[in-house]
């Protein structure tokens, strides 16, 4: 499975953005996807998964209520919506294939990455 992403670019808080994570290979329908990011000089940290049904989302603390993940399997795609962005979401993003149904905050559940696109949030 190869992963693109995109979408990503410089714009100012309380501004947003739609990243795209689009996979090629092999379908990822049957598998939880998930979004993450690593700003400069930290650590990469777990932002967003969907299941691969989609009817079940869980995201972390810093981006409920501002950020939506979804997916069209018919496209192999999978979307993170951000609105409301703050300096602090500025960061790589990532989209991720889990190994399995479920989704999980953990970046070891993960099996494929995709390249990442940066964010950069201006103040």
């Amino acid at each position: 499975v190869q992963l693109q992403a995109s979408g990503g670019g410089l714009v100012q808080a309380g501004g947003s953005l739609r990243l795209s994570c689009a996979a090629s290979g092999r379908s990822f329908s049957n598998y939880a996807t998930g979004w993450f990011r690593q700003a400069p000089g930290k650590e990469r940290g777990f932002v967003a998964f969907i299941r691969w049904s989609g009817d079940s989302t869980y995201y972390a603390d810093s981006v409920k209520g501002r950020f939506t993940i979804s997916r069209d399997n018919a496209k192999n795609t999978v979307y993170l919506q951000m609105n409301s962005l703050k300096p602090e979401d500025t960061a790589v993003y990532y989209c991720a294939v889990a190994s399995g149904n479920y989704g999980s905050a953990w970046a070891g559940d993960y099996a494929y990455w995709g390249q990442g696109t940066l964010v950069t949030v201006s103040s």
